[in-house]
């Protein structure tokens, strides 16, 4: 990972720089809900982008990172616009969030570096906004100024994405990147922006991440034109949201075409099992929740069709296997990861399970690790 020695080589001898952490992130339940004002449940997984920072004496931030090439800067001084090279859009843009806000900001030395899957779908995009956000506020004086908190720092992160990575993304990743609790998942409201935190702290109870190497983007078009079916399908129904309506009342709707049932109808099914899955996590029901997890997958790939064969390989591999509760893609789908939620003391023969049947499908490999629900977005050093 990053560190000092490494951030000299960077950008020169000085003063030793600050480091914050950011984690990525995995839902359990609740796939595209959270742009249907919906429901998820996400935890914060030990995966984590890291970002050393260092203040500057004059207007300048300088960004560049240990896994990409190119340095993106910003002057303060003047409208930052997204530029080359396109990952540093999104610093960029949570550079200009900030400033439109008031924030005091400082030029800054910034460096990353991450150890989550680059577009498998464990949120490495929202790590790195927040990871800046709170690598600009170390740079500009923790104490000074009016800095965004909470959910307002989180829709600020969310905006960046939108407004220069062309990213449609929901609210769900920066707020469970900021507000993760270690042991704990999080149920969040995603219209009214209120979590609960859930326990899963059960020393017995892992989740399996597999990551298929499938990698996709989510401004490629198909989230895009999912969440356009969904506005579409609630235009139909009368309401504000795909939340606010009914099993029946989707069904029952003349107006909508097949795929805005199925879309719809995946929509407030999930919402629901959602609702039902952290209840569930609270009494400890983990056989249930897993059912649920399976649920939620057929859905995702039969009504929502954001599933592809590599990730309905590692589902069916995990299926009735002992010591497995359930599994299920996990993120925006085309790719990405899925997750199982196992017994501890089966999990290694799960993992070597699912990667040997993976290898025997695809002739590649499935990196796979176990996780457990970590710890938001924090300063480290």
């Amino acid at each position: 990972m990053v560190n000092e020695s490494r951030f000299h080589c960077y950008f020169g001898p000085g003063e030793a720089p600050r480091v914050v952490r950011a984690p990525g992130r995995v839902n359990l339940i609740g796939e595209h809900t959270d742009y249907n004002d919906g429901f998820v449940l996400p935890i914060a997984i030990d995966r984590q982008m890291r970002a050393c920072v260092r203040p500057r004496a004059d207007r300048l931030v300088r960004v560049r990172s240990i896994g990409a090439d190119g340095e993106g800067r910003a002057d303060l001084d003047a409208p930052v616009e997204p530029g080359e090279p396109r990952w540093a859009n999104y610093v960029l843009g949570v550079i200009e969030g900030l400033r439109r806000a008031g924030a005091p900001l400082r030029g800054a030395d910034l460096l990353l570096d991450s150890t989550i899957p680059t577009g498998g779908g464990l949120s490495s995009s929202a790590a790195l906004t927040v990871a800046t956000a709170l690598a600009m506020r170390l740079a500009g004086g923790e104490g000074r100024g009016p800095w965004p908190e909470g959910m307002a720092l989180a829709r600020l992160c969310q905006h960046a994405e939108h407004a220069f990575a062309g990213t449609p993304c929901g609210i769900m990743d920066p707020s469970i990147v900021l507000l993760a609790r270690a042991g704990a998942a999080m149920l969040l409201d995603c219209r009214t922006g209120e979590p609960r935190h859930v326990p899963l702290a059960d020393p017995g109870v892992v989740v399996l991440v597999c990551d298929t190497q499938v990698r996709h983007e989510l401004n490629d078009g198909g989230y895009a034109a999912r969440r356009a079916q969904c506005e579409s399908a609630a235009a139909k129904l009368g309401v504000a949201a795909l939340r606010d309506a009914g099993a029946r009342q989707v069904e029952a709707c003349g107006s909508l075409t097949d795929v805005e049932r199925r879309r719809a109808r995946h929509v407030v099914g999930e919402i629901a099992r959602t609702v039902e899955a952290a209840a569930a996590l609270q009494r400890g029901d983990y056989a249930a929740f897993g059912r649920l997890m399976d649920a939620s997958h057929a859905s995702l790939r039969d009504d929502y069709e954001v599933s592809c064969g590599e990730l309905d390989a590692i589902v069916e591999a995990a299926a009735g296997r002992e010591g497995v509760y359930g599994a299920r893609m996990t993120g925006g789908g085309f790719g990405g990861c899925a997750i199982i939620l196992a017994r501890r003391d089966a999990a290694d023969a799960v993992a070597d399970a699912v990667a040997s049947h993976y290898q025997a499908a695809y002739g590649r490999r499935c990196p796979i690790f176990a996780t457990r629900p970590a710890a938001g977005a924090s300063v480290v050093g």
